[in-house]
């Protein structure tokens, strides 16, 4: 029997609800439903299937190999639903829909800022967000489980549309009381010979690194190997090894001098943030509008949350190398530099 012929989009709901909370009664409450008529769905959708979709157990339901896939697809076609009803109560002038949107991990140090202004520009917009490594965020787009995606630098192949918004200055940085801040003539040898502490395989932060090496014919030394960047930061701190950070993400740490960047020639690198869609997909009305928000003011409230971050007490302040000379000054400086035109500065 065909499931086409013999269920409803309403038996694909009830499923996905049961499938989401792992619970019978607490779909129902959800549902407005009986119990029983959540049962009597289901078992109507299995018999379409000829199939086992979900195992009752004590605690609750677990879900068949078949249910597993059942429960991906019709996750799919539920959020296209939504997103068909977003976009139909936009010709009635509400603007209204769900941001879909990933971002590399970097990002959540200033993107939530965003978001936030945003959504109070749009309130009724609800938000759908996914923080991961590049590698995790482009396989979203792919799948189209998000339709947005901000990464620091873009991905290959014909299939992305990338567009730059905001800069990202991205350095060498270690521990103020560590030697290599003391270097005269430090430069990417010196740092080749040094135990970095590095982003895990497919990161953005790590292809990025290892292209800085091997364009000058040096192999990355890594001395350890982490998930996130908070964590490559503590060990940072503590003086375990040099890492190389965007300055969004630690310019707490620099102000307060727990953090130095360190000596070397075209420290920090001036990368640049970009967001990205699939070329053959039409956004929705929303992710439409968040991505020309972005690509207009995105590096003005990004420079805005940085300014904030500037005036927060801290101990001290850190000490940034510009130049040949070292100076004293807010990290706001470094972060923001002339107002210029974005261009592509990779290595």
């Amino acid at each position: 029997m065909s499931i086409s012929k013999s269920s409803s989009f309403k038996h694909l709901v009830t499923f996905h609800k049961v499938a989401r909370l792992s619970s019978v009664s607490q779909a129902a409450k959800e549902l407005f439903i009986s119990q029983a008529a959540v049962s009597i769905q289901l078992a109507n959708l299995e018999e379409a299937t000829g199939t086992k979709l979900i195992n009752r157990t004590g605690r609750g339901i677990r879900l068949t190999p078949a249910g597993e896939k059942l429960f991906q697809m019709s996750s799919r076609m539920i959020d296209l639903w939504q997103e068909i009803s977003d976009e139909m109560d936009s010709y009635l002038g509400e603007f209204r829909g769900t941001l879909r949107i990933g971002a590399v991990t970097t990002a959540e140090f200033w993107l939530p800022h965003v978001l936030v202004r945003f959504v109070n520009l749009y309130p009724k917009v609800q938000l759908k967000l996914k923080f991961a490594n590049q590698e995790e965020i482009i396989r979203s787009l792919n799948t189209e489980e998000i339709d947005l995606a901000v990464t620091g630098s873009p991905p290959d192949g014909q299939a992305f549309r990338s567009q730059s918004f905001a800069k990202n200055p991205t350095a060498f940085v270690a521990a103020s009381q560590h030697p290599l801040t003391l270097v005269p003539s430090l430069d990417l040898s010196v740092l080749a010979g040094s135990k970095m502490l590095v982003r895990e395989k497919g990161s953005g932060a790590r292809d990025s690194l290892e292209r800085v090496f091997k364009n000058a014919g040096l192999k990355l030394s890594v001395g350890a190997e982490l998930s996130s960047n908070e964590s490559i930061k503590q060990l940072c701190i503590a003086g375990l090894g040099p890492a190389y950070l965007s300055l969004h993400s630690c310019i707490l740490e620099i102000r307060a001098g727990l953090l130095s960047v360190l000596p070397l020639e075209n420290n920090p690198m001036n990368r640049l943030w970009n967001v990205v869609h699939l070329e053959h997909k039409v956004l929705s009305h929303v992710a439409s509008v968040f991505l020309g928000h972005l690509v207009q003011g995105g590096q003005a409230e990004i420079e805005e949350q940085m300014a904030m971050m500037g005036k927060m007490p801290v101990r001290g302040i850190g000490k940034i190398y510009l130049g040949n000379s070292f100076v004293f000054s807010p990290l706001l400086d470094t972060l923001q530099g002339p107002s210029t035109e974005l261009k592509d500065p990779s290595p």
